[in-house]
């Protein structure tokens, strides 16, 4: 079986930067990390692996500094890396990134199955994996909290919605957006880092891309856009109240009610 996972470096914390221009956020202005969700996805497609066969291409969106994060998956088990990067894909929002990632699929041969988490910790739309699905004219389920079957022609998942649980039988190929907390993501593998540290990371751009049409890529292919976007504002430090019992509850009521918390 030939499954793809869709991953993506977001913000570690509130400390980015902001173009005055575009409104974009300047990803890498400050520490990144892996978006948890897509940790769940690539940790449901190792274990599909281990129990279909196959590979595991993981696929992303990003700056050459993207790099870090595919060598991560590296270590966990994935057994390609394809990172997409180019100045002509800055600024999309999600009909272009989803655009991108499904012309950068259609490069890389398809797959059997997609896996992406279920939304991103920055954009929190949840609507890539879908919208990358609709590109690719291929059924899919959303915010699936269960893989209850994966057999050799469909995969039979569960989706925990608003007000029901549903069970799908979906036919390959397919993608799915994999909630959190419906598995436990496997920790890196030092002798699969010492294994894979000369494995490369492919990197292609939008000179590979299939429809060469720039109207359909990044800022300019994006009919969204934010009118303000900012960091919200730091939490307050921790108070350390000090005194016997009695003043520390006179302190604290006061701290409180000074608030209008109380």
């Amino acid at each position: 079986m030939k499954i793809l996972v869709c991953m993506k470096q977001v913000p570690a914390g509130t400390k980015v930067d902001i173009d005055p221009e575009t409104g974009a956020m300047k990803r890498m202005s400050g520490a990144t990390r892996t978006n948890p969700y897509d940790l769940f996805a690539l940790e449901t497609a190792l274990r599909i692996r281990e129990q279909q066969g196959g590979t595991v291409t993981v696929l992303t969106m990003g700056p050459p500094q993207a790099e870090e994060m595919m060598r991560d998956a590296y270590t966990m088990g994935a057994d390609d890396a394809v990172i997409l990067s180019d100045r002509k894909f800055a600024g999309a929002d999600v009909l272009a990134t989803s655009y991108a990632l499904s012309q950068a699929i259609q490069v890389l041969g398809g797959a059997d199955l997609i896996l992406c988490g279920r939304q991103t910790t920055d954009g929190d739309t949840a609507q890539v994996g879908p919208a990358i699905a609709e590109h690719l004219h291929m059924p899919h389920a959303a915010w699936v909290s269960e893989i209850v079957e994966t057999g050799a022609e469909a995969i039979t998942v569960r989706q925990d919605l608003a007000s029901v649980t549903q069970v799908s039988r979906i036919p390959y190929p397919c993608l799915i957006t994999v909630d959190k907390d419906m598995c436990v993501p496997r920790l890196p593998s030092y002798l699969l880092k010492k294994e894979t540290k000369g494995r490369p990371v492919r990197f292609m751009g939008f000179a590979d891309m299939p429809d060469q049409d720039l109207s359909r890529y990044g800022l300019i292919g994006s009919p969204t856009a934010v009118e303000r976007m900012f960091a919200p504002p730091e939490a307050e430090k921790k108070v350390y109240l000090t005194g016997d019992p009695k003043e520390k509850t006179e302190k604290l009521f006061l701290a409180l009610s000074g608030k209008k918390l109380i």
